[in-house]
């Protein structure tokens, strides 16, 4: 019913200083220096000594049913696994397609978002894929987005890639207009998160479709904006403009940068970081020369943020809000999640400090990672098939 972690390092991620924290059901119910248990009843207490405590990362770009498919069938990749999520220290994703939207469809994305639910994860998807007209269940965005609980956005729309189907400015506005209409009617995001390629304009669609329209700028969430160094510092300049920017996980420091890399040079380069947010592309195919295709494992988020803090000694309160607080806000679930504050969802990361491992992972309050260990798997996880 209650837990009370004590005396952990805390980063809500503004840091708080050494503090407990009682969640009491699925909510955080309140942070104070020292909080007694005399008028508690079954309550279990957590020594968070020697402890980063932060809240769960979320994740806005993970193919939780599975990419590739540019090898052929055989390339298609398996749906994720619970605990792949769960090991990553993320406690929010939002699923999405992506390319293959041919023998896949949104209506499996949605369906699988509600079983990691059951799960015990928050879930989220964006309607859409790569092409315009996009996938949809009710054949709208605007609809998708307005009756379908989970759908907070469209994406990912693919640009200045081979794989798109190059949309002129005309047809972003279209899917930008019901985006936003799906949007306010239902008080949701109505994002538009927009893949970008490696072909020649990188993010001039989306520059001329800002300046070409009235749509507000932060409605927008470009990814991949770390693939290449001339992409990259194209994005420095919209995120100082007031644009979005997102970078992918695992990202080669041979073709582009990686996360850790890109996270010192935005700071470097005074790019605001509440502008900036990380996401793993994760079970997605990643191209790789002379192997063929290799899947993007979710841990990497996970590891390039325990890089960019522990090895790069980047300031830990801002590289977290790129994976917690930013991408919260940028999804419209602020500050219900992404922060540590009395009457937040008990999404909460513990961290070994240390070595910055996962120590243990609560979601609504209940642990699935104890001890490094996960408590709680997926359905299928454990049966022998």
């Amino acid at each position: 019913m209650f837990k009370l972690l004590k005396r952990g390092e805390c980063y809500a991620p503004k840091f708080l200083g050494k503090k407990d924290i009682l969640v009491a059901f699925n909510k955080i119910y309140k942070i104070d220096e020292n909080i007694a248990t005399d008028n508690l009843i079954d309550v279990e207490i957590i020594d968070c000594t020697d402890k980063i405590i932060c809240p769960g990362f979320i994740d806005q770009h993970l193919h939780i049913t599975g990419g590739g498919g540019e090898e052929g069938f055989v390339s298609r990749i398996p749906e994720i696994k619970f605990s792949d999520i769960l090991t990553a220290g993320i406690t929010t994703v939002v699923g999405l397609l992506g390319f293959d939207s041919i023998t896949r469809n949104v209506e499996g994305l949605l369906a699988k978002a509600r079983a990691l639910e059951t799960e015990g994860l928050n879930t989220y998807i964006y309607t859409g894929s790569y092409g315009i007209p996009t996938a949809t269940i009710t054949g709208k965005v605007i609809k998708d987005i307005t009756l379908i609980d989970k759908v907070i956005g469209v994406g990912e729309i693919a640009i200045s890639d081979h794989r798109s189907s190059h949309p002129t400015i005309d047809m972003l506005k279209e899917i930008a207009c019901e985006a936003r209409t799906g949007g306010l009617l239902s008080n949701k995001a109505g994002i538009v998160h927009i893949h970008v390629g490696d072909g020649k304009k990188g993010l001039k669609p989306l520059i001329e479709l800002v300046e070409d329209s009235d749509y507000p700028m932060e409605m927008f969430v470009p990814t991949h904006l770390n693939r290449n160094k001339n992409l990259f510092y194209q994005s420095l300049q919209f995120a100082k403009s007031g644009g979005n920017i997102d970078f992918t996980s695992g990202e080669s420091s041979e073709t582009g940068y990686s996360v850790p890399d890109a996270l010192e040079l935005v700071l470097k380069e005074k790019v605001p970081i509440e502008r900036v947010t990380v996401s793993s592309d994760g079970n997605g195919s990643i191209p790789s020369k002379g192997t063929g295709i290799e899947v993007g494992k979710v841990y990497q988020l996970f590891e390039d943020i325990r890089v960019s803090i522990l090895e790069r000694k980047l300031d830990l309160e801002k590289v977290l809000k790129t994976v917690t607080e930013n991408v919260a806000k940028r999804i419209k679930l602020y500050p219900q999640k992404g922060v540590l504050a009395e009457g937040s969802d008990g999404d909460i990361l513990i961290i070994n400090k240390e070595d910055f491992s996962i120590n243990s992972v609560l979601i609504g309050g209940k642990k699935f990672i104890d001890n490094g260990k996960v408590v709680k798997r997926g359905f299928y996880e454990n049966c022998q098939l």
